[in-house]
């Protein structure tokens, strides 16, 4: 990855939608040339997916809580279940004092009370559970830093 790579990187993360052309103008570059990268990029894995972000209070789903699970032993069961709870947007495995931490949206409290006693109910790996509901959202974003990376050609 080179300094032309992270400059279609840094553009396509804050608008995935971009035009090639535009990009390609940007980087002085063609057209083809452009398109090859991003290709390239998106082959190496490197851009997972491009994908619409929704605002969740705008799509009836504002409550979003973090929920930090300690379970009784690691199984891939247990995160094969998890993955089938529409709900849960997020599944993060961790080292501490809990093993999972998911991200939950829903459309109110009470619909979070459902979803967790029928994980809890339903999952016996679960050993204990913390819930922390958002109270309010002071940043979010879906880019990384890449502008700041020395390791670039």
């Amino acid at each position: 990855m080179d300094k032309i790579d992270k400059q279609i990187i840094l553009m396509l993360q804050e608008n995935a939608m971009l035009p090639v052309g535009e990009i390609a103008n940007k980087v002085n570059l063609s057209l083809s040339s452009c398109w090859n990268r991003i290709k390239k990029l998106e082959e190496e894995k490197i851009i997972k997916k491009r994908v619409t972000i929704l605002d969740g209070k705008k799509i009836n789903l504002p409550i979003v809580v973090f929920v930090s699970i300690s379970v009784i032993k690691h199984d891939q069961k247990f995160t094969d279940l998890l993955k089938n709870y529409n709900e849960v947007i997020e599944i993060w495995r961790l080292s501490g004092e809990f093993d999972y931490l998911l991200k939950v949206v829903s459309e109110s409290l009470e619909k979070y009370d459902i979803f967790i006693k029928k994980l809890v109910n339903e999952m016996k790996f679960i050993r204990s559970f913390h819930s922390n509901i958002v109270l309010q959202e002071i940043k979010y974003t879906t880019s990384y830093p890449i502008d700041s990376l020395d390791n670039l050609k």
